[in-house]
């Protein structure tokens, strides 16, 4: 029984070479490893073999069907691609065949986290304000109450080009100034903006900094504007980007162009303010400068700070992108590595 097996073995082996078409593969398999293929039948007659030769012949039988198996695959993939090239030199092209796909990009994690922020803002009555990545030093500075020889101006590398009065914006701050002398028709109307942007700094390159990163500022100019509807504002965007029950605080701070000013913490998201090695095992993090818009800003805007006043804030959407990923290099935004872009 042995033999004959052996003798069946070797002619179905040499019966698959010599098939040419889909049609002799579609027979072979059903003769050879179908339900009632020989191969089958076989496998079935274990229990007729003698106790001693059972293990030895149900081994044999086995690989014959891993063997087969193996080798009915690689000729179904040679026959396919013979038919396929033939079709091809004859012009016969079967259009049934699936179109081959062209990969397809995707969002930069950015931009992601850029129309996150249009959407929320949107939604609470501020429009978007593009304003230049080429500013002038005193719209940059002077006009945002940093005069020449202020300590804040150390705060920011800046890149300066062959006018030195001409420089890469080292914020979106600017984009105040223009949008209330823009917006504002000379003092008269109440404004809601956010000015998304790329920053400039001529800074070291690290895990944590970058000589070129987005801001998103946003303003509100109004009468009666009051530091409780900064933090109301603040707490409702954040319990849009990081989910509802999202706690928030609130700690004092400084910055030239608002007073006072205040530095704004959400309440971990990955840890639950438990503590982590995101939020340094503090439970907090910081997402945003802000404050009242200093009266000399807004009466550079074209406002009369008498009877006008507004809030400022400033963000940035790599930082948050960081912190809700847990992404712990800056320089991956910038990298352009693949491994990376595709996880998003």
């Amino acid at each position: 029984m042995q033999d004959a097996l052996e003798t069946r073995y070797a002619q179905a082996a040499a019966e698959l070479d010599a098939i040419g078409d889909g049609d002799g593969l579609r027979a072979w398999e059903a003769a050879t490893l179908g339900k009632k293929g020989w191969l089958t039948e076989a496998l079935r007659a274990i229990g007729s073999i003698a106790p001693e030769g059972r293990a030895a012949y149900g081994k044999r039988v086995n690989e014959m069907k891993q063997a087969l198996t193996a080798a009915y695959e690689a000729r179904e993939t040679l026959v396919r691609e013979q038919a396929l090239a033939h079709d091809l030199e004859t012009n016969q092209i079967d259009v049934t065949l699936p179109g081959r796909p062209r990969p397809t990009g995707g969002i930069h994690p950015s931009t992601q986290t850029l129309r996150d922020f249009y959407d929320i803002w949107a939604d609470m009555g501020f429009q978007v304000y593009r304003s230049r990545d080429v500013e002038d030093d005193d719209t940059n500075f002077t006009l945002l109450n940093i005069p020449p020889h202020h300590p804040a101006r150390d705060m920011q590398d800046t890149f300066y080009t062959t006018d030195p009065n001409i420089i890469l914006r080292t914020h979106t701050s600017p984009g105040q100034i223009r949008s209330m002398r823009d917006l504002g028709e000379n003092g008269t109307q109440a404004i809601r903006v956010i000015l998304p942007g790329m920053c400039y700094r001529y800074e070291q390159i690290t895990t944590r900094s970058e000589i070129q990163f987005h801001q998103v500022e946003g303003i509100a100019v109004g009468r009666n504007i009051r530091m409780t509807d900064l933090k109301g504002t603040i707490a409702a965007f954040a319990q849009r980007m990081f989910g509802e029950g999202a706690q928030v605080r609130f700690r004092a701070s400084y910055f030239p162009f608002t007073e006072p000013s205040m530095e704004v913490d959400v309440e971990c998201f990955l840890c639950g303010g438990d503590g982590c090695r995101v939020c340094k095992y503090s439970g907090w993090l910081e997402i945003a400068g802000s404050g009242m818009i200093h009266p000399t800003v807004l009466r550079n805007g074209g406002y009369d700070p008498s009877v006008w006043s507004g809030f400022a804030f400033g963000m940035g959407p790599e930082r948050i992108t960081m912190l809700k990923h847990g992404i712990e290099d800056i320089r991956y935004f910038w990298g352009n590595d693949l491994r990376f872009l595709e996880q998003f």
